[in-house]
């Protein structure tokens, strides 16, 4: 894979014509390092967020062992990948065929799980295996949450004790996991969250082994700003230590976004300008669909030789596709003097990018490059060595 300093480097070398995914493994060694040195318990990686190979392998050489899949195909991938990682399948709902190939043929033992037919379908599928971890999701509150996941998966606290006394007969180890919803911007998600675990433990009366609060863990975006990731992780462990559970119990956390944001951004081209809408080689259908479909703002920088000298204004992006949705609304601030031609780097698509890249209407990703310089903004600061994002974007390569 070719490796270039910045999105410039790039546009000098290769000048591309197609979309080009620019990734950063430096960042997301630097992210898993944090999680695996500083979250009180176990990290793993949300596959959905990123289910890059390249990360993958990146992650577990920099200290993640253990990855949250969701589905067999995902199984499929890290255990091709890493044999000896520990897999998670913490999709509440599963079919009893992917149940029985997880567990027999790649060695899952974890599973979650929210209504008590998912548990008869999982002790039947693993042939009533004694050597599993169960994890009941509870429903809790996404209002502190840019993205609800409050309505799909889980079981109400005051409505789990059946459910945890049925999987705590069924399991080696009991545990309880929920999620706040995605990009959490206040610790106190955590904290109401925790309440409703010891809510729940309490009127079941059950010895919980391990405790998961899922993901949500935030990354920096324009308007989205977050306190640092060690006061969620401050707020997680002062609640978890004062549950009533088992002494050797397990803390875990399931970081995608936190991750994989900084891992990548796009180098796009304009092919059009109508106004303040610029026309692109990417969008809804591609690495853009959080932008387009829920509104989400990514940070975006003019790629010129020369810095420009107008001011920033507001622009909207049409992607390449001949659908009317493919609209990203933003705003984007861009030098008002963007004209096509011009080629834009659009930050922090780590998360969620590639993953939901389509090929509709034969639009599909160019090239996969290495950059050096750090993401358009991070989580997780940067060195006195590395000059900050705005001041290298516009030197040469």
């Amino acid at each position: 894979m070719h490796k270039h300093h910045n999105a410039l480097g790039v546009v000098q070398a290769l000048r591309p014509t197609q979309p080009v995914t620019l990734i950063r493994p430096h960042a997301a060694r630097r992210a898993a390092r944090f999680f695996a040195e500083t979250f009180p318990g176990t990290s793993m990686y949300a596959v959905k967020a990123n289910p890059s190979p390249d990360l993958i392998r990146t992650l577990w050489d920099s200290g993640i062992t253990h990855f949250d899949v969701a589905s067999i195909a995902e199984v499929r991938l890290v255990r091709g990948l890493l044999p000896e990682a520990t897999l998670c399948f913490m999709h509440p709902v599963k079919g009893a065929e992917a149940i029985a190939e997880a567990y027999h043929v790649h060695g899952v033992r974890v599973f979650s799980l929210d209504t008590l037919g998912e548990l008869e379908k999982i002790v039947a599928a693993t042939d009533g295996a004694t050597d599993l971890t169960l994890c009941v999701r509870l429903r809790v509150s996404s209002s502190h949450s840019k993205l609800s996941l409050a309505s799909k998966f889980g079981v109400a606290a005051d409505e789990a004790a059946p459910l945890l006394m049925a999987t705590r007969q069924a399991a080696d180890a009991l545990g309880i996991c929920f999620h706040v919803g995605s990009q959490a911007m206040s610790p106190q998600a955590y904290a109401d969250a925790l309440a409703q675990v010891r809510a729940a433990i309490v009127g079941a009366g059950v010895t919980v082994d391990v405790v998961d609060v899922g993901g949500g863990f935030p990354s920096i975006y324009p308007d989205m700003e977050p306190g640092a990731l060690e006061a969620y992780f401050e707020v997680i462990h002062r609640a978890y230590e004062s549950l009533p559970i088992s002494y050797s119990a397990e803390l875990w956390c399931e970081p995608g976004r936190a991750l994989s944001a900084e891992y990548s951004s796009v180098l796009v081209r304009v092919e059009a300008r109508k106004d303040d809408v610029l026309y692109i080689n990417d969008g809804a259908y591609g690495a853009l669909f959080d932008a387009a479909h829920i509104g989400w703002r990514f940070p975006v920088a003019l790629v010129r030789d020369t810095a420009s000298p107008a001011r920033d204004i507001a622009f909207s992006f049409y992607g390449p596709t001949c659908d009317d949705m493919d609209f990203m609304r933003g705003p984007f601030m861009l030098p008002a003097d963007v004209q096509p031609g011009d080629m834009i780097e659009i930050g922090m698509l780590g998360a969620y990018g590639s993953a939901m890249r389509t090929g509709f209407n034969g639009f599909t990703a160019g090239e996969t490059v290495i950059v050096a310089d750090e993401p358009m903004d991070s989580a997780y600061g940067v060195t006195e060595e590395s000059p900050s994002r705005v001041i290298r974007l516009h030197q040469t390569s």
